[in-house]
């Protein structure tokens, strides 16, 4: 008999820990504002590894999106647009996409012609880092790596107060 209650006892402490184990697991952690951004390294379309710390002095505009995402798709457009407008004064767009699917990722950029850096996470590695698990979800990280503004859900970056808020932190950089 008491050996069948110490046998009860260590299942019990041995479910206990399991469930304590994945309820670790299933918490991830979420980015707000104010935070620090985490970084990471990614290697872009175009070959070059870069991270988060690459971009001290510049204002990144670090979005989650993907292919199969149709708000995605409609926030492209305005993107690219802030993109051409903004980089001169020293904005950064990167588009991270956690498309698996690695031709229809590429068909999409060439057919946008997108032309802010872009790359790839079929993983999902970098957004889990930030708490990302819904696309799109954009970060405006300032130089410090703190994260200024956390914009869920598809926005129009052409929308003149989004566009001034962008280019004020971008003056704050």
């Amino acid at each position: 008999m008491k050996v069948e209650t110490w046998l009860k006892l260590g299942v019990g402490v041995c479910l206990a820990l399991l469930a304590y184990g994945v309820s670790l697991a299933l918490r991830s952690p979420v980015v707000g504002v104010n935070d620090k951004a985490p970084d990471f390294s990614v290697v872009t379309d175009s070959g070059r590894r870069i991270s988060r710390s690459d971009f001290g002095g510049r204002l990144l505009v670090l979005n989650f999106w993907a292919t199969w995402c149709p708000p995605c798709l409609e926030e492209i457009p305005s993107l690219e647009e802030l993109h051409k407008r903004l980089s001169p004064a020293g904005v950064v767009v990167l588009g991270i996409s956690v498309d698996s699917d690695a031709e229809a990722y590429r068909r999409f950029l060439e057919q946008a012609r997108v032309s802010f850096l872009t790359a790839r996470d079929p993983e999902a590695r970098i957004a889990s880092r930030y708490g990302t698990f819904k696309f799109p979800e954009t970060y405006l990280i300032d130089r410090h790596g703190r994260v200024r503004e956390k914009i869920i859900g598809a926005a129009d970056w052409t929308e003149p107060e989004l566009f001034e808020r962008v280019r004020r932190l971008s003056g704050e950089t």
